[in-house]
């Protein structure tokens, strides 16, 4: 029997990258909120990924009963002061506006050196159950990416900043690499490794 894990989101490209990231967890299935019947829309207010992931993963899990995953992340530019960071989605004014919102990082990085366009990939991930073990706790796991900003967008693949992040040891985008590539190297792969053998554990102990 399978266990139904709800992950807190309605990003597609989230629920792609999730399900082959945590495939290799026996007993485990992936349902994303366009596939429950409940209303789990969270006000993403909190100043950092961990307070804003823990707020869905414990809001969702309040709203529908289940065995909850919810994330936050973004991308944060050392020459704009760690921005977008919590903002990334909406960094352009619109939620999800990938295209203005990639346009509007070049701009604010249109001077800013090569060598200065240091930037990362944050991620963190909470897992809520409080009908289960968990209870009142949420678990979290974090995971970073490093790299630089490209001065122009390469790429097809991914979703968000990828076409324009350059990875900490390639020489290609995030977005030029193929979906195996990057779940080998993004900051969500390196936080559900960890969270996969947290999983592991919990799911024998139900």
């Amino acid at each position: 029997m399978s266990t139904v894990l709800l992950l807190a989101t309605r990003n597609q490209g989230k629920v792609r990258e999730l399900r082959a990231l945590l495939g290799n967890v026996r007993g485990l299935r992936l349902i994303g909120l366009d596939q429950v019947d409940a209303a789990c829309e969270v006000i993403e207010d909190g100043a950092t990924f961990e307070e804003n992931a823990c707020k869905k993963a414990r809001e969702t899990a309040a709203a529908t009963g289940r065995l909850v995953l919810a994330d936050d992340s973004g991308l944060e530019v050392d020459a704009l002061s760690g921005a977008p960071g919590v903002h990334s989605a909406r960094y352009a004014g619109q939620h999800g506006a990938d295209e203005a919102n990639n346009e509007k990082l070049l701009m604010e990085l249109a001077n800013v050196a090569d060598a200065e366009r240091t930037a990362r990939y944050r991620v963190v991930l909470a897992l809520a159950d409080p009908k289960g073990l968990l209870g009142s706790r949420v678990h979290t796991e974090e995971g970073v990416c490093e790299g630089r900003i490209l001065r122009v967008r390469k790429g097809q693949g991914g979703f968000g900043y990828d076409p324009l992040f350059q990875p900490e040891g390639y020489g290609c985008s995030l977005a030029e690499l193929s979906e195996e590539e990057k779940n080998g190297i993004s900051h969500r792969a390196l936080a559900t490794h960890k969270l996969e053998r947290f999983l592991e554990t919990y799911l024998r102990r139900q």
